[in-house]
């Protein structure tokens, strides 16, 4: 492929405290580069997994769920993963319930591209999902529009404040089944960008994570206002979840974790091909 000068890369990840705190060295050009320019594009998850299926963006925030229907067009970056490591998306009700109760119960969900949506299907496949904005679910929730929500992103922290009880972890279930850490959403890179470009994206990210954990105060007060209404103390834990040595970089077992679940998703009919998952370091 041939070499490109200074080309421009959208870059488009969620609005969530933990992504802001990942792309901070990059957003506010901390962390430079000759051969790109970034331009930085907010849009939810499931909204971005769509779009990945079209090629929209060089870069992008997926779901590993989204990774299958993308992987013509993408592949995964070593650098940027969000992995629950023995925690993850929650699945949450206005009362107790055993996670067996959730059987045939009415259940909102993030999207069906999300990988916290496969978790659960793998979890219960037997259950009435509507989709709802991440953010209104736990509104869904207590206004009993549903039996229960499955909350990602900082709602795993604050579910308890609305009186709302945890009916089961899924990167903590994830963990304890199969003794591997739960990768739910990656950055992916577009195949046809020259290698030149690929491979400046790739140190790009790597070093704005490091530079985030390296200037963790000033990257967190930076990520605050991406934090919706969450005290610090809480956004500081919800980013040291998410944003951690696996997040600088895979290594093995980010890409072995996420080729486990894709096989279960497609052993279990639930992806409708077998997938290899490629990374590109």
């Amino acid at each position: 492929m041939s070499s490109t000068n200074n080309a421009e890369i959208v870059c488009a990840h969620s609005p969530d405290s933990d992504d802001a705190f990942m792309f901070y060295g990059l957003a506010t050009k901390k962390v430079r580069s000759r051969v790109v320019t970034f331009r930085h594009v907010l849009e939810d998850i499931e909204s971005l997994n769509r779009k990945a299926t079209e090629g929209v963006y060089e870069l992008t925030a997926i779901s590993y769920h989204a990774y299958p229907y993308v992987a013509d067009k993408y592949l995964l970056m070593a650098s940027g993963s969000s992995v629950g490591d023995g925690y993850g998306p929650v699945v949450v009700s206005t009362r107790h319930m055993a996670p067996e109760d959730l059987k045939g119960k009415k259940i909102a969900i993030p999207g069906t591209m999300t990988t916290a949506f496969l978790t659960l299907k793998l979890f219960q496949p037997d259950f009435e999902h509507v989709v709802v904005p991440f953010d209104k679910i736990l509104d869904a929730v207590k206004d009993h529009e549903v039996d229960a929500g499955l909350v990602i992103h900082e709602g795993q922290l604050t579910y308890g404040h609305g009186g709302l009880h945890s009916v089961v972890d899924l990167g903590k279930w994830f963990k304890s089944k199969y003794n591997l850490p739960l990768p739910l959403g990656a950055n992916a890179l577009r195949r046809n960008l020259p290698d030149n470009v690929q491979s400046e994206c790739l140190r790009l990210m790597k070093e704005s994570i490091q530079y985030s954990l390296d200037h963790h105060e000033e990257a967190l007060n930076y990520a605050m206002q991406f934090a919706r209404d969450l005290d610090p103390a809480l956004a500081e834990q919800f980013v040291g979840m998410y944003v951690n040595h696996h997040t600088v970089d895979g290594g093995d077992i980010i890409p072995r974790a996420a080729q486990k679940l894709l096989d279960l998703g497609y052993e279990a009919g639930l992806i409708p091909h077998k997938i290899d998952v490629e990374v590109i370091r």
